[in-house]
C-alpha cells in the first residue's frame, strides 16, 4: 500500500505536471494552430449556449478558488473563521459546482449527439470529457459529504500541494484522507496530464 501511495501522490504528480509542460510547448511549437477551439465553435448552436456558458463560468470561477486556497491558506482560514462568510463561501462553491457540472453534461451531450461535432473530436477529447464530468461529480460528492471543504483544504491539501512544488513531498496527512477526497485528487493530477492533448489545451 505504501507503494502504491508513493506512486499516487508523489510520482504521479511529478509525471503529470511534467507531461503537461513538455506536452503544451510541443504542441505550441509543431501544431500552434491546435491551440484554438474555433473549429468546434464554427459549429456552435443555440444548444452550445447552455453548456458553454454555465461550465466555462462555473469551471474558471472553481479554479480560481481552489487556487486561491492553495496560494491563500491562512487568509482562507481567517475568512472562514465567521461562519456567515464560511456557509456563503461553501454554498456558492456548490452551486458553481452544480452549474459546472450541468454544463459539462450539455456539452458531453451535444458532442456525441451531432454527427458534425463527433466527426471533429478525438478519442482523447472524450476520454478528458469523461474525467472532467466525473471530477466535477467527485467535487460536488465531497463538498456535500465532507463540509467546509475550504478549511481542510487549507489546513491538509494546500501543505502537501506545497511540499510537491517544494520537491518535498509529505503525504502522511493525505494518505489519511476519506478516499473520495484521494480520486478527487488523483482525478486532478489525471486531467493535467491529458490536457496536452485535447482540445481542452486552448484554455492557455
Amino acid at each position: 500500500m505504501t507503494l502504491l501511495n508513493n506512486f499516487l501522490f508523489i510520482a504521479l504528480p511529478y509525471i503529470s505536471l511534467s507531461v503537461f509542460l513538455i506536452g503544451t510547448i510541443y504542441r505550441y511549437r509543431s501544431r500552434k494552430f491546435t491551440y484554438s477551439s474555433l473549429s468546434s465553435q464554427f459549429l456552435e448552436t443555440r444548444k452550445l449556449y447552455w453548456g458553454s456558458l454555465p461550465f466555462h463560468w462555473g469551471i474558471t470561477l472553481l479554479f480560481f478558488g481552489h487556487l486561491v486556497a492553495f496560494l491563500f491558506p491562512q487568509t482562507i482560514l481567517l475568512w472562514n473563521q465567521q461562519p456567515v462568510r464560511l456557509l456563503i463561501l461553501e454554498i456558492t462553491a456548490f452551486v458553481f459546482g452544480i452549474m459546472t457540472f450541468a454544463g459539462l453534461l450539455n456539452l458531453f451531450y451535444r458532442r456525441i449527439k451531432e454527427l458534425r461535432i463527433r466527426k471533429v473530436t478525438s478519442l482523447m477529447d472524450i476520454i478528458l470529457e469523461v474525467l472532467l464530468i466525473a471530477q466535477v461529480f467527485l467535487g460536488i460528492w465531497v463538498a456535500y459529504s465532507y463540509r467546509w471543504g475550504s478549511s481542510w483544504f487549507a489546513i491538509v491539501l494546500s501543505p502537501y500541494l506545497s511540499s510537491i512544488f517544494n520537491l518535498s513531498p509529505k503525504i502522511d496527512a493525505v494518505i489519511m484522507l476519506p478516499l473520495i477526497v484521494q480520486f478527487h485528487l488523483i482525478g486532478g493530477f489525471l486531467i493535467i496530464m491529458f490536457i496536452p492533448f485535447t482540445r481542452l489545451v486552448h484554455f492557455l
